[in-house]
């Protein structure tokens, strides 16, 4: 696709940069997309996925890429947004030629742009790929997986939302539909559950299944196209996105709705939707970020302090409760109050007020 082609997609919102690669000896073949870099450079997982097309790959890099640089700002974190996708072929393995490709890849991109784990990408496989690449976060031994993280956030995210809604941030005694359980809405479950909440569970992977169930007896298990039509208080999707469109929100039967999966709105009109049926919507950029905050301590100059990092997450909770406030003093959709928050910052028209304090 050449430029004009891409600026006349839907997904694409001024991007700085998107780059195409292929590289044949390996099949190393997708895109990185550089969405906004003011607050300092890219930042992004490498996404490794089955698309069905370029086309469908390349949207999914703008849309994440832009959703990256949202979700810095209101972190507070002093990066811009960015992310990777490879287009996985079953005919070429990641071994240690892929991997070397793709780093070389990176160093092209000479600190402009760093990435590390995301879906189909392995902490392991990112161990490796540091071996070919010094902008690499999320290491083994340093931040590490950012799985744990992006669901303890999401946590307290949900427990602000059970605070607005109900007036009290406990969990026992109420419902959550989780939709995908690996590794974020695997944790989300444990955490939910050892404090007394009852959970409902669906995947579309039969492994991943199995393998909640066995760590936890006690969850119910339902068919992933009934879950979004279950009567709960909490619905918390941690999949792949695109999860709310003008064909589900109408199926939704919860009060709240708070998950680690990205781009969960198909667009912005399923904000208003949710909006105005009286759900609360926890904006995905804001509730998953601690993922982001765990790598970003990676670079903090003074080395990886895991204390910060557990105190950074835990004020997610608070922005979700400044957002929700603004919203209801406006009496707007949470995602739009989100958006503006987050355009202010990365606009140079405002700082981020430092509630990690």
């Amino acid at each position: 696709m050449n430029r004009l082609t891409i600026e006349k997609l839907p997904q694409f919102d001024g991007h700085e940069m998107v780059s195409c690669f292929h590289d044949k000896a390996t099949g190393l073949r997708g895109f990185i997309g550089i969405h906004n870099t003011r607050l300092g450079p890219a930042t992004g997982g490498t996404r490794y996925w089955r698309y069905d097309s370029e086309r469908e790959a390349l949207g999914d890099v703008l849309n994440l890429s832009r959703a990256m640089t949202y979700k810095c700002a209101l972190a507070g974190v002093p990066y811009g947004g960015g992310k990777a996708v490879i287009m996985r072929n079953a005919r070429y393995p990641k071994n240690a030629a892929f991997f070397a490709a793709y780093g070389r890849l990176v160093n092209l991109f000479n600190g402009k742009f760093y990435t590390g784990e995301d879906v189909g990408m392995t902490e392991q496989d990112v161990a490796i790929l540091a071996r070919y690449s010094p902008f690499i976060n999320g290491l083994p031994g340093k931040a590490g997986d950012p799985a744990p993280w992006a669901a303890l956030s999401v946590f307290y995210a949900m427990e602000a939302g059970l605070k607005a809604v109900f007036g009290a941030a406990t969990m026992r005694g109420k419902t959550f539909a989780i939709k995908g359980l690996g590794k974020v809405g695997g944790e989300l479950v444990r955490l939910i559950t050892e404090r007394g909440g009852t959970v409902y569970g669906a995947d579309v992977k039969r492994e991943a299944v199995k393998n909640a169930v066995r760590r936890f007896p006690n969850m119910k298990i339902v068919r992933p196209a009934d879950i979004h039509a279950l009567k709960v208080n909490v619905f918390s999707p941690c999949a792949m996105g695109g999860d709310f469109s003008g064909r589900t929100v109408p199926r939704l039967k919860c009060d709240i709705v708070c998950g680690g999966a990205n781009n969960q709105l198909m667009s912005a009109q399923d904000g208003e939707r949710l909006h105005e049926r009286g759900i609360l919507y926890i904006p995905d950029y804001v509730a998953n970020a601690g993922g982001l905050i765990n790598v970003s301590e990676e670079w903090n100059k003074k080395g990886y302090d895991r204390d910060e990092v557990m105190k950074k997450v835990k004020a997610v909770g608070k922005t979700v409760r400044r957002i929700i406030e603004r919203a209801r003093k406006q009496r707007a959709p949470t995602s739009m109050i989100a958006d503006r928050l987050a355009e202010k910052v990365f606009n140079g028209k405002s700082k981020y007020e430092n509630t990690y304090a």
